[in-house]
């Protein structure tokens, strides 16, 4: 019976956290925090946003007045006359009145920053699956660690318990070269599964800029819960109309529209209040001072194209062409939002169902190995019995606990979809963590 117990004490420490973890674990939240400050793709797009925003300020400038300031100062000599020395300066101001070319231009001005919003959005919730993905990559590399070393525990016990047997007589040797093989395989499997392990580390890192600290791992016993709204189409008809690819399609469509009035602009007159205040002064080294006084001037200026070689027409041309593709990428955008969500969905709902039959499974699998130890010390079962049934716990054990982690991923990937990922959904899942 003290196999059966250090099977069962074994398996109870797969089934706590990971083993590794302290009280001072990170958990999930702590490393999105971590990742909001340090991760790259995070802080271009955030120089992105900022870059975005100036364009409305842009477009605005070419409705407001251009002020200008100009002057000279000359010296004038010729051979025959006395030198003549001109000061001037001219204060200028121009305010469009009519310019349906640059209404429009600020107009897709306010769309693009629009736009340039919710692109920063599609970073944010991919900075918020990518760290979690990450986290749950480790934690799912520390379970088949743990998972293999206890597996491994395991085997040995039951190698020598087959040495012993065979010395006495009461087993074969074929038991001893069987846990043996066992015992190999899982000294390699453990050598890949730390490999595996300190790849997901490293991809942590390379989101968090720094080496993670031991993790916080999910609670035992955790009630997993059905997406909220339950209905499919529900969720489908948000990552249609919600999800962020999708409203920035929709601006970009805008956008398209407003360039093709925007070129036809290139066909109508503008209209332009300018004015102007300028003085210049002139001095004769013989006669002194003349040619002295200021001037004012206040009127209205306009322009009509004619003909502009056909390229007006042109650009209305490709400008409609260009809104053609605009509106068939946002068709494209809208399908796939609604594939994402489905897919997503199905992830959730299917792998709710998929724990619970695996939960049920394990119960199974440790009355199995139970019985098979039983009836092993008992001489009913057979080495190879008590080895299949221990590959087999250890396998569901690992199954279990990536089933559940790929469930909370995809219901990340749900919300993402329908537009609705935000940092208080990652709060929720650390309710879920412990650090023991």
């Amino acid at each position: 019976m003290h196999l059966a117990r250090s099977v069962t004490l074994i398996a109870g420490l797969l089934l706590s956290p990971f083993f590794h973890a302290n009280a001072h674990a990170a958990d999930l939240l702590q490393v999105y925090q971590d990742a909001l400050v340090n991760d790259a793709v995070y802080a271009s797009a955030r120089a992105q946003l900022a870059a975005d925003q100036e364009l409305s300020v842009q477009g605005r400038a070419n409705l407001l007045p251009l002020v200008g300031l100009s002057g000279t100062r000359e010296r004038i000599r010729r051979d025959d006359t006395p030198n003549v020395t001109s000061n001037s300066y001219a204060l200028s101001l121009s305010q469009p009145l009519f310019d349906p070319a640059a209404w429009q231009n600020y107009e897709q001005s306010k769309l693009a920053v629009t736009a340039g919003e919710a692109a920063f959005s599609v970073v944010q919730q991919d900075l918020i699956l990518r760290t979690a993905q990450a986290y749950f990559d480790v934690l799912t590399a520390q379970d088949a660690l743990a998972s293999l070393e206890a597996e491994k525990t395991a085997i040995a016990e039951q190698l020598e318990s087959a040495k012993r047997q065979f010395e006495v007589g009461s087993a074969t040797i074929t038991d001893t070269h069987e846990a043996q093989a066992r015992f190999d395989l899982a000294t390699a499997q453990e050598f890949a599964a730390r490999n595996t392990l300190d790849v997901t580390r490293a991809a942590l890192q390379q989101i968090i800029g720094k080496a993670p600290d031991e993790l916080a791992t999910l609670r035992t016993g955790i009630d997993l819960q059905k997406p909220q709204p339950v209905q499919m189409d529900q969720w489908v008809h948000r990552a249609e109309q919600q999800n962020f690819d999708v409203v920035s399609r929709q601006l970009a469509l805008e956008i398209a529209m407003r360039e093709i009035t925007r070129n036809r602009s290139g066909h109508y007159p503008t209209v332009d209040l300018v004015a102007s205040r300028s003085n210049t002064r002139r001095r004769n080294d013989v006669l002194g001072r003349d040619d002295n006084g200021p001037e004012t001037s206040v009127g209205v200026q306009w322009s009509i194209p004619l003909f502009s070689g056909f390229s007006v027409t042109s650009r209305v041309r490709q400008a409609i062409a260009l809104e053609d593709k605009a509106r068939a990428d946002l068709e494209t955008s809208r399908r796939a939002a609604a594939q994402s969500a489905r897919q997503a969905y199905f992830g959730v709902t299917n792998g709710l169902a998929q724990v619970k039959a695996l939960e049920a499974a394990e119960r199974s699998s440790k009355s199995a190995l139970d019985s098979n130890l039983l009836g092993y010390q008992v001489g009913v079962r057979i080495n190879i019995d008590v080895l299949n049934a221990q590959q087999q716990l250890y396998a569901t054990q690992r199954d279990l606990a990536k089933a559940r982690y790929d469930t909370l991923m995809n219901s990340l990937r749900l919300k993402a979809a329908a537009g609705t990922l935000r940092e208080e959904d990652l709060v929720r899942i650390n309710t879920l963590l412990t650090a023991r």
